[in-house]
């Protein structure tokens, strides 16, 4: 057995809201990488982090890829540098790039700091301490916040994956409407949905692998395997120049940010989490577009959102009813309300208690408290305070799982149709 010596490379907090995109550096550093004959041992990694954390960049994805430490370790790493220093975006005040090296393999604790990294949020001190316990070569860039991601980027372990297909676009073309033939997207769902998925949000006829701000990206396919993007990718038809394309392996669409928790109370803010509870009361619409409801265990409650960007999400949330046991999965914001991505209904309240119908067929009414019941129509009255039992129709199915739309859906959140 031949053991490779291998030096990881990890880079994040390159971009910015108004452009550039890691994954497009990344992909101008492994060009400049082949040109000089360094080959990466396996398909880079674009890796989604924590989505609640604070600070972060738009996907909050750093990106990572391995090479051969050998020789010419030493001008991968300048070629990396170099490249970082030139395109990241460091007139944005939020964009602290930060780049790792790494020699050798992954140790279980470096394994358990990317989990962290997804699950919680880790400061630029934290980082850099652990950094340096093991070994790492830390690059920052001003603040240098990007090191929490980079080091992520190298350790988290893919037993599930997906694969993103994303290609680049001229720089004279950055910030302009991109042309792609939407008819082209329709049928490159219908021939390998889904293979690949995430494509097209039907509800809201939007165009889910165009992005919507002025980076790199053309166009990002998503899939189950390489081999779909390759046939997706002769489908889409645009009317600019694609200037480059990577292909990316990715802990996207994994739900790896989801966490298990025994009850509502040990859920913590900026956590994912899966947790089931009864519905307390029924989901109402503010001002915005918002919709809220409670869920509540032995433990305690906690606050439910279907935001506005969620469109028709909410009305499916909107037929909960209080008694309803589901099984939500989300992460905890800002404001310690419950983001809903998905939930499942365990078990429906559908039987609700009503006043008995008389035997002449009208409803009765109370005939005041402990007195029973009495009929207005005929007069007729019963002793018994018991109301009766009526099964009502549902628009909810049990163990049905009900999922926000393409155009709403994070990073990381597992759609049906990989579930």
């Amino acid at each position: 057995m031949i053991i490779i010596n291998i030096l990881h490379i990890g880079i994040d907090d390159t971009d910015s809201p108004d452009g550039m995109c890691t994954t497009f550096l990344a992909s101008q550093i492994i060009n400049k990488l082949e040109d000089n004959g360094i080959e990466l041992l396996d398909y880079p990694r674009l890796i989604r982090l924590n989505p609640f954390a604070r600070f972060k960049t738009r996907g909050n994805g750093g990106v990572s890829f391995k090479i051969k430490n050998d020789e010419k370790a030493s001008l991968a790493k300048q070629i990396v540098l170099e490249e970082v220093e030139k395109l990241s975006m460091f007139d944005c005040d939020n964009t602290n790039p930060g780049v790792i090296f790494y020699e050798g393999e992954i140790t279980e604790e470096m394994v358990d700091y990317a989990f962290r990294a997804i699950y919680e949020f880790i400061t630029i001190e934290e980082a850099e301490k652990f950094a340096k316990s093991v070994g790492c070569e830390i690059h920052k860039f001003k603040k240098g916040r990007g090191i929490i991601g980079s080091i992520a980027a190298i350790s988290l372990p893919l037993e599930d994956y997906t694969f993103e297909l994303l290609t680049y676009r001229a720089p004279e073309n950055y910030g302009t409407k991109r042309q792609i033939d939407y008819d082209s997207v329709y049928e490159m769902d219908r021939q390998t949905f889904p293979d690949t998925f995430e494509n097209i949000d039907y509800g809201e006829k939007y165009i889910a692998i165009e992005p919507k701000t002025p980076c790199p990206v053309l166009y990002g396919i998503r899939s189950n395997t390489v081999e779909a993007l390759k046939t997706a990718k002769d489908i889409v038809k645009v009317s600019e120049p694609i200037v480059d394309y990577c292909i990316y392996k990715t802990n996207q669409h994994t739900d790896m940010h989801i966490q298990k928790t025994p009850d509502i109370a040990s859920m913590k803010q900026y956590g994912c989490y899966e947790v089931t509870g009864e519905v307390k009361n029924k989901p109402t619409i503010i001002d915005g577009g918002h919709m809220f409801f409670y869920i509540q265990d032995e433990s305690g409650e906690i606050e439910c959102g279907a935001y506005e960007p969620t469109k028709g999400f909410r009305q499916t949330v909107s037929n909960l009813r209080p008694g309803d046991v589901i099984r939500v999965f989300g992460g905890i914001g800002e404001q310690n309300t419950f983001n809903i991505e998905k939930f499942q209904v365990l078990k429906l309240n559908d039987v609700e208690y009503k006043n008995p119908v008389c035997e002449c067929g009208k409803r009765m009414t109370s005939a005041g408290k402990n007195k029973g019941f009495k009929c207005k129509k005929c007069g007729r009255k019963i002793e018994s305070n018991e109301k009766v039992p009526i099964v009502i129709e549902r628009n909810l199915k049990n163990h049905q799982f009900y999922e926000t739309p393409v155009s709403a859906r994070r990073h990381l959140s597992k759609p049906l149709c990989r579930m």
